[in-house]
């Protein structure tokens, strides 16, 4: 991406293949179907362009997080390595996916989230039988808890940026891309990077030539920042609306990966978040949680800036996993 970022090699160069790729999508696909990707007319006359949405929101879970804990476990339980208990540290997503894999596995999970997190996604996470924790004021606060928790009870923990939930992940970029093959300009979220990431190993592994554009939220800029300086870089985490997004330090192999392999990065404003929502709602009448409109915000962005004629463009809907009171707010323009 940018000329004198030091990278790991080793990290940016180790992703999932193509056979790796496929045999995660039969593993996926045995629990529920590939996810539609649709091109809206309405939303393509917003952007100007040919758009094509995938719909990550119509998945058991409502996020892409689902496939990632599902190759992650069948990992474990390949090798022989299934524990009596999980733990990991979620704002919600990646949560309810390693929630919903202990579960299918018989494994005991607890989850730990910061003070204030989204209601409902805890209320869906303690439904798939994870025990819950609060602590601290932060993803970043909660995931070192988890693994203080982990090493004092011998649990295993589940980190939110790992190969095999790459691996995972990667088969919905796989799919995206064989449906759509002349798609040219990828709008890729960054939460802690496995998305992300996921979207270059797909990309790599069939030679697609779409470039990948990241984008963070204005108010959690780790992995802007980290890009930039070239190594990770530590940022405050301020937004409100974007809680899947909000980072406040960069994971460094998926830093590693990223910065060899985006385009570029856009940042998005929670009100440019809010107004993707609402666009969202209004032309294709899905309902996304913030991270999840923050393709379309980018993209939107970018639109405005002239930088879409012409273009084919590929967009995530990568969750739906909004509090009610929040998306009301948001739909009423707060």
């Amino acid at each position: 991406m940018s000329a004198g970022v030091n990278t790991d090699m080793d990290a940016a160069d180790d992703l999932p293949g193509l056979d790796e790729i496929a045999q995660a999508a039969r593993l996926v696909h045995a629990e529920f179907p590939p996810t539609p990707q649709y091109r809206w007319a309405l939303l393509e006359r917003r952007l100007g362009t040919e758009c094509w949405l995938k719909h990550e929101n119509h998945n058991p879970v409502g996020a892409f997080k689902i496939r990632g804990g599902l190759t992650y476990f069948d990992a474990l339980a390949r090798a022989g390595a299934l524990p009596r208990e999980v733990l990991s540290a979620t704002r919600g997503n990646h949560g309810q996916s390693i929630a919903w894999a202990a579960r299918r596995h018989g494994v005991a999970c607890t989850i730990v989230v910061p003070h204030g997190n989204s209601v409902e996604k805890n209320a869906a996470m303690r439904a798939l039988g994870a025990q819950l924790v609060e602590h601290g004021d932060d993803f970043q606060a909660a995931r070192e808890h988890a693994l203080q928790l982990a090493a004092e009870r011998g649990a295993h923990m589940v980190p939110s940026y790992h190969r095999e939930l790459v691996r995972g992940v990667a088969t919905y970029w796989w799919e995206l891309l064989r449906a759509a093959p002349h798609l040219q300009v990828l709008y890729v979220p960054i939460g802690l990077g496995s998305g992300a990431c996921a979207a270059v190993a797909a990309k790599r592994a069939l030679a697609h030539p779409a470039r990948i554009v990241g984008v963070v939220s204005r108010h959690a800029t780790t992995y802007a920042d980290s890009l930039a300086a070239g190594r990770v870089v530590p940022a405050p985490v301020s937004t409100v609306l974007a809680d899947g997004m909000a980072v406040r330090v960069a994971d460094a192999d998926a830093l590693a990966v990223l910065a060899r392999h985006l385009d570029r990065v856009v940042q998005v404003s929670d009100d440019e978040v809010a107004a993707a929502m609402r666009a969202l709602f209004s032309d294709t009448h899905n309902v996304a949680e913030g991270a999840g409109a923050a393709a379309l915000a980018a993209a939107l962005q970018d639109q405005r800036q002239g930088r879409l004629a012409g273009q084919s463009v590929g967009l995530a809907l990568t969750g739906g996993n909004v509090d009610a009171s929040v998306f009301a707010r948001v739909l009423a323009g707060g």
